[in-house]
């Protein structure tokens, strides 16, 4: 295993101090991914990162975010997005259905995807920590736990396709919103900023109501 320095919530009993997300194995290598499908639950949001470069399609890694989480992610999205803009330009938009496309169904979808039992119980996350090159986009996942933060997930996604998992995202939102009355306020905690591009996101029946492939 390895271990990365950054920037972020401090462990219990700490103050300001830096933290450091062990990074196993079997998660550094990561994962490249071409789109999302975003679940709302009960308590948490799941969310599916698809490759559907080839058949079958399959689901490469699945990630739980508690719901006072998926704000902080989807501000912070935004913000390196902004930044990337800044130094690269927009990105090239990934090809579209066409226009009179019959939406599938949930179950469609998914009976349409591959998925290990490895990963059917998804990686938790309490935190996400988002960086970019010219082409794409990486986020680290991360579990932060007293004593040790480690990366739960890692993946690679091209940087045109996260203006619509930014939507996803915020579908998902509205949806639970729609259906609570309120979305649970996130801890008053901004992410840290640790470079441009680089952020850190602190921790903090129902049908799913799974939104389509970004």
């Amino acid at each position: 295993m390895n271990d990365t320095p950054s920037e972020g919530q401090p462990a219990p009993g700490e103050s300001g101090q830096n933290l450091r997300a062990r990074i196993p194995d079997h998660v550094g290598e990561g994962v490249f991914s071409t789109g999302a499908i975003v679940v709302t639950g009960p308590t948490e949001f799941v969310l599916d990162f698809v490759q559907n470069i080839s058949r079958p399609h399959r689901v490469a890694t699945r990630v739980i975010l508690p719901h006072p989480v998926l704000p902080q992610f989807l501000d912070a999205l935004r913000k390196n997005l902004e930044i990337y803009k800044g130094r690269f330009g927009a990105p090239a938009d990934p090809p579209k259905p066409p226009a009179d496309a019959r939406r599938p169904t949930p179950q469609e979808i998914y009976d349409d995807l591959k998925m290990s039992d490895a990963i059917l119980s998804g990686a938790y996350a309490n935190g996400v920590m988002i960086g970019h090159g010219a082409a794409e986009f990486s986020l680290d996942f991360i579990t932060s736990f007293f004593p040790q933060s480690a990366v739960s997930a890692r993946v690679y996604m091209a940087a045109g396709q996260i203006p619509r998992l930014i939507e996803s995202l915020d579908n998902a939102m509205k949806q639970l919103q729609m259906r609570t009355g309120q979305l649970p306020p996130p801890k008053q905690n901004p992410p840290s900023t640790q470079s441009p591009g680089d952020d850190l996101l602190p921790p903090n029946e129902n049908r799913p109501d799974p939104e389509d492939p970004s």
